[in-house]
């Protein structure tokens, strides 16, 4: 497979997610086999991608929990397939837990994307700051068996960001380095319509607390509440929200539709930035910091 697409140097990172379960709202099922996975990260890879998100539990509302030995087993194969291609992306395990985090960062993985923000596993803080690795921390109300029964937030945007300022003061007093933090407010975990559409509205709020914002809109359900369109016909309300998430501060951005997303967040990107020179083409990734 090519190598990833040349494209205008940019200010923002493309997470393409790659997961590995029989149940996940959008894809589940479609990479359990480990080399289609190989093969799909490989190509998210090619279509402009600088992060993949490897995860093998579904966290989508209901989602019911499985062992860390059936997610080690779905996929630590598949990291460890991307690391022997010589894929030019960062590795993500997407997991709650310890022993999985540290099994994947052991196989080539350098980033722990954590719905607990590390707060469901005890150990999981003490693997991200042994390692060294990079880590984002997601806001989520509950657990994804309960989060989207009645969600209720006095202000949404305040209680978001106390949260996560909170558990940003709680790794980096774990040994995390600051640099190595990025935050996710958690588009869909725990929130109602309003309460995502006011995330998005007021992000610079969560900006301003200085660590990259990672937003996952992609696909999700308040897009199909707000225009109708089922999972598969989401993806101009995906690129919409990440663009304006783009212009309100967010510089990270998780999404199954890679090429789209590098397309339209580089427009976005050009026109926010007038002194950016688009006829500089560079197959460039930024840091977290």
């Amino acid at each position: 497979m090519s190598e990833p697409v040349g494209h205008a140097a940019v200010d923002f990172r493309v997470m393409g997610i790659v997961n590995v379960t029989p149940d996940s709202f959008s894809d589940g099922g479609l990479n359990l086999d480990c080399e289609a996975a190989i093969a799909y990260g490989r190509g998210l890879a090619a279509q402009g991608a600088t992060i993949l998100d490897v995860g093998g539990e579904s966290t989508r509302p209901g989602a019911q929990p499985v062992s860390a030995e059936i997610e080690r087993r779905r996929v630590l194969p598949v990291i460890e397939g991307l690391v022997g291609s010589g894929v030019r992306a960062q590795l993500s395990i997407d997991t709650m837990k310890a022993s999985v985090a540290e099994a994947a960062l052991a196989a080539g993985a350098t980033l722990v994307n954590d719905v607990t923000a590390l707060a469901g596993d005890r150990a999981m803080a003490g693997v991200v700051a042994r390692t060294g690795a990079d880590c984002c921390l997601v806001h989520m109300l509950g657990d994804p068996r309960t989060m989207q029964r009645d969600p209720r937030y006095g202000d949404v945007v305040g209680e978001v960001r106390a949260f996560l300022e909170e558990r940003m003061s709680f790794a980096i007093g774990a040994g995390v380095a600051p640099e190595r933090i990025m935050l996710d407010p958690g588009i869909g975990f725990g929130k109602t319509v309003a309460h995502n559409l006011e995330l998005l509205r007021r992000l610079e709020e969560l900006v301003a607390i200085g660590r990259p914002v990672l937003i996952g809109t992609s696909r999700k359900s308040f897009l199909g509440r707000l225009t109708g369109r089922p999972i598969a016909q989401r993806g101009a309300a995906t690129l919409a929200s990440n663009v304006l998430a783009y212009v309100h501060g967010a510089r990270v951005f998780r999404v199954h539709d890679v090429a789209p997303a590098v397309d339209a967040l580089t427009v976005a990107a050009a026109t926010v930035r007038p002194s950016w020179d688009p006829t500089s083409k560079t197959n460039s990734t930024i840091s977290t910091t």
